[in-house]
């Protein structure tokens, strides 16, 4: 793996606990029923998207589009089974729906789309979700509405212009409603981003396009919830938050393996030795 950020330091691994658990539990299982997916790259989603909307956001699940919520755009759509997971335990739609995972017909596609309760735009096409992100923190600052947006992104992702392009524009307009999260797995779909394109120094480049930046450990929990406590970084900055975080987190046989990027014709055989590693982080 590359050397971590000259400015970050690496804390011991925090175990994952019941609640983190039985999200993958679900995420495993939804990607068995569909027989297809980004395992890894949901993987490494799960605490930022559970704290998010455990401690977070603001929302009603039983009213998606309440004009009062936050907003939160997945824009690294391929790792929509974590978030289809979250949304389902928080009861924007029936956990059933989860084994209709990329079936025809289903609102669960191997990406989000806004016709799933829960989701605010169709992402996947990556690098467009900042941009989204910057006119939704636009029209409430000139709608004068309170709710905050949040944009996440993949490292991979920040190869696309259109991301830097983005953060001039959100350092421009001093958008301290919008938040950037970054899943800095240091992966993505052919290797690591160090081989593929470095993006060291990462977090001085943030700074110099006009963030407010913080690193965090993106798999403790506790260390998430102060992160997000702190927001926003600066009253006239938008903000950058760089989750250092493990492609493939809690299954060994998936960290950091590129052959689990994507798969298909997973098999239900798969899918229990992949549980089994689970439970391995309960031993």
């Amino acid at each position: 793996m590359p050397n971590l950020s000259p400015c970050w330091t690496a804390e011991p691994a925090v175990p994952l606990d019941a609640r983190s658990l039985a999200l993958r539990r679900l995420i495993v299982r939804t990607f068995v029923a569909g027989g297809r997916g980004h395992l890894a790259s949901a993987l490494s989603l799960v605490e930022i998207l559970r704290v998010l909307y455990d401690d977070v956001l603001c929302y009603a699940p039983q009213d998606p589009k309440w004009p009062y919520r936050d907003r939160c755009i997945l824009s690294k759509g391929h790792g929509c089974l974590a978030l289809y997971a979250v949304l389902a335990s928080k009861g924007f739609f029936p956990p059933r729906l989860l084994r209709t995972f990329c079936h025809s017909g289903s609102l669960l596609g191997g990406h989000p789309e806004p016709r799933l309760p829960g989701v605010e735009v169709a992402t996947g096409s990556l690098g467009h979700g900042l941009a989204i992100g910057i006119g939704f923190a636009l029209h409430a600052r000139h709608a004068g509405a309170g709710h905050r947006v949040f944009v996440i992104v993949g490292d991979g992702e920040c190869d696309e212009g259109a991301i830097w392009e983005g953060a001039l524009c959100a350092s421009k307009h001093r958008l301290s409603n919008l938040t950037l999260i970054i899943d800095y797995n240091r992966y993505q779909s052919y290797g690591p981003t160090a081989v593929v394109q470095e993006l060291e120094p990462f977090a001085a480049k943030w700074q110099a396009f006009g963030f407010a930046t913080a690193e965090v450990d993106g798999h403790d929990v506790a260390a998430l919830r102060a992160a997000f406590a702190a927001l926003p970084l600066h009253p006239q900055r938008p903000t950058a938050l760089i989750c250092h975080t493990v492609k493939g987190k809690g299954i060994a046989e998936v960290e950091h393996n590129g052959q689990w990027h994507h798969r298909n014709r997973v098999t239900r055989e798969e899918g229990q030795r992949l549980l089994a590693a689970l439970e391995a982080n309960d031993a």
